[in-house]
């Protein structure tokens, strides 16, 4: 597992979700709107938005996805229970993704934006730094 520690807007952990979960079957209009966001029960890996304002609009197969304005917060664990992230509010749209990532969801991070490229070689050489030393 990799420590993720970031920052990162609240649109690309939005991507990252949407990229983990349920790319293949989203509504395009809700992927094209930045309000709307998965969620998913606790048994089968939680997705949880805490928003000041949300509303239910549709289940499709094991996510719900909820309209949610005001985030202050999204809990993600994937269903492997290898990947547990937390985005926290900062400010505004702008905030700050931790917690621990595996090399699926890693490029899943890329994809959506939270983290670069620069990120990962940047990790990497860290981590070969941290090996040779040993």
């Amino acid at each position: 597992m990799v420590a993720i520690d970031v920052p990162a807007s609240l649109e690309s952990f939005r991507r990252f979700i949407i990229a983990s979960t349920c790319s293949s079957y989203i509504p395009r209009s809700y992927i094209e709107d930045v309000e709307v966001f998965p969620e998913r029960e606790e048994s089968l890996g939680s997705i949880y938005v805490e928003a000041a304002d949300k509303v239910t609009l549709k289940k499709v197969r094991d996510i719900t996805f909820v309209n949610a304005r005001d985030v202050l917060g999204i809990i993600y664990n994937s269903k492997s229970g290898n990947t547990t992230l937390k985005w926290r509010q900062l400010r505004r749209k702008g905030g700050k993704v931790v917690g621990e990532a595996s090399p699926n969801s890693l490029v899943n991070l890329a994809e959506g934006g939270v983290i670069t490229p620069e990120w990962v070689d940047s990790y990497l050489k860290k981590k070969n730094l941290e090996n040779s030393t040993m």
